[in-house]
Order: C-alpha cells, then sequence, then structure tokens
C-alpha cells in the first residue's frame, strides 16, 4: 500500500467537474435530479453520473424513501441501528435538522414519525415540499436558522436526525444547547459530518488511487463546494471539538462511527455519485450519538 504524500501545492476548493468540450450529442437530464431540481446536471449520452464532491452529500444524490442514509457507500443497516435504539418510530416526534431536499424526512415520515424538518435554504426546503406531496407523505416544515428553534416547545423531541448538516455551522455549541431544550430527557440526537481526516488529503489529478496530505489537522478554513446547481460550506470539525461541545450543551456521547465504505468488487451497490478513492484510505464521514442528560 502506497502512503499519502505531502504536496506542496495549497488546498483547493471542492468543486464539481464537467466537460465542457464535448462534441456529444444532446445532453440528457441528470437521473438523481429527478422532477424537483430547477438547474440539474446534464449528461451526454454514454456518460456516467458526474461525480460530486463528497463533502456536498446528500445533495444532488437519490434519497431512498424507505432508509435515512447518514453517508455516502457505507452499510446503512448498520447505521440505521442507532436510530432504532429509541424503539418504533411511529408517532414519535423527530427533528431533521437541516433537512435539505428532505431524503430523510421522508424516509422517517414513511416509519410513521411525526417529523420536524428544519432548513435554511428556501431552494433546498421547496425541493422537500415537494418531494413530501409527491410521495405524498405528512411532513412539518419549517424555514429556519438551524439555531432558530424558538418554534418549539421545550422537552417535546425524541429523536434528532443531522445528516452532513451541521457540517456547515460554524457554532456548534449554540446549536446543542437549543437542540437540549427541545428534546426530551435521554432523547437521542444522531449526527453525521464529513470525516476531518478525509478533509486532510485530495487525489492526485493524475493517479486518481493516489491521496495527497493538503492541510493540517488544525487547518480551520471552510471548504466551499458544489453539487448539482447547489452550493455550501463545510466547517472542518475535529472529534475532540464535536466531543466537547455536546458534553459543554449537556449531552452524553454514547457512539462514535468511522464506518468503512462497501463500494468493492463484492459490494451490493455500484459507487454513488460522491464516491471518492480516498474511502479507500481514510473513513470518508463520522457518525455520533449522543443523548440528553439532566432537564
Amino acid at each position: 500500500m502506497r502512503h499519502p504524500r505531502v504536496s506542496a501545492k495549497p488546498p483547493t476548493d471542492f468543486q464539481a467537474m464537467s466537460d465542457s468540450s464535448s462534441k456529444a450529442p444532446l445532453p440528457l437530464r441528470h437521473p438523481s435530479a429527478g422532477n424537483l431540481d430547477t438547474r440539474p446536471t446534464l449528461l451526454r449520452a454514454g456518460d456516467g453520473p458526474t461525480p460530486l464532491p463528497p463533502a456536498s452529500f446528500p445533495h444532488g444524490a437519490e434519497a431512498p424513501l424507505d432508509t435515512v442514509r447518514f453517508a455516502p457507500d457505507v452499510d446503512d443497516s448498520i447505521l440505521s441501528k442507532l436510530v432504532g435504539s429509541v424503539g418504533p418510530l411511529e408517532g414519535k416526534r423527530v427533528l431533521d435538522l437541516g433537512c435539505g431536499a428532505g431524503g430523510c424526512s421522508l424516509a422517517l415520515a414513511r416509519k410513521g414519525a411525526h417529523v420536524i424538518a428544519v432548513e435554511g435554504s428556501t431552494a433546498r426546503l421547496t425541493q422537500a415540499r415537494a418531494a413530501a406531496e409527491i410521495a405524498q407523505l405528512k411532513v412539518e416544515f419549517h424555514h429556519s436558522d438551524l439555531a432558530d428553534l424558538a418554534f418549539q416547545r421545550a422537552d417535546s423531541i425524541d429523536l434528532v436526525i443531522a445528516v452532513y448538516s451541521l457540517s456547515g455551522v460554524q457554532d456548534l455549541g449554540r446549536v446543542f444547547r437549543q437542540l437540549h431544550r427541545i428534546m426530551k430527557p435521554e432523547a437521542a440526537l444522531v449526527m453525521s459530518v464529513p470525516h476531518p481526516f478525509s478533509l486532510m488529503l485530495e487525489l492526485d489529478a493524475d493517479e486518481q488511487s493516489t491521496p495527497y496530505l493538503t492541510r493540517t489537522s488544525w487547518h480551520d478554513q471552510a471548504i466551499s463546494w458544489r453539487a448539482s446547481g447547489d452550493e455550501g460550506v463545510t466547517h472542518v470539525h475535529q472529534v475532540s471539538e464535536l466531543f466537547t461541545s455536546l458534553i459543554r450543551a449537556n449531552f452524553r456521547v454514547d457512539t462514535i462511527v468511522e464506518p468503512e465504505a462497501v463500494t468493492a468488487p463484492a459490494a451490493t451497490r455500484p459507487p454513488s455519485v460522491h464516491f471518492s478513492e480516498l474511502a479507500n484510505w481514510v473513513p470518508s464521514s463520522l457518525v455520533i450519538r449522543a443523548r440528553k442528560e439532566g432537564t
């Protein structure tokens, strides 16, 4: 196995790549765009799906309606157990914090949960509402900053899901304090973020299987990304920062998972549009479950 090399080049922002020089026939609509994306990625005949920055997950990916997918290219059944620990979701009040285009919200609603979905992006919230209408599933949507949860009464939420959304937040403590207020005692927060190890590396442009070390572990500059007409930033949160912020907000961390990619030849599904060869070297995602303590 070849070890990562230290690169002399400065780190670059993640961004989706397209080939504007192709002379292929008329472009086709990207299958992941569905009927909801007003700015779909385009494909030319014979091309595969355009790879997207892993940090942009789940934007631009097809979302299953029956599974909460916390990370790209991992065993969803293992991570689903983190949600299943709260028991059957039928009738539970579940907060989808940063619902994006609504994939997780619809999966939770299909399991019978009363889903309260919060999203700061008007465009993403419009997509989520349209998706819920098409799927004929009831979801309570709110356009709000992720730390502005004043509309929700105290001690009322059974479970909080946050899929990659907290990576777009710089002040985690403010969000965790608001969540602690609205969650029931011992309620669980299950969150995923890009793994800080994966954000330190980039792939060699010529040898896509060879990673370069391009950022130090303490480099705190946010990383911008663009995916299928959507864009955002990823703040690099170290494991120690996440753990400490949760403890200070009076949460008890009971599980930390660094899932391995399951895109080997024996995998049951092909790599997603968010797959990167870096997932063969380091975990692409970090998943944490924490429970509310105190009142």
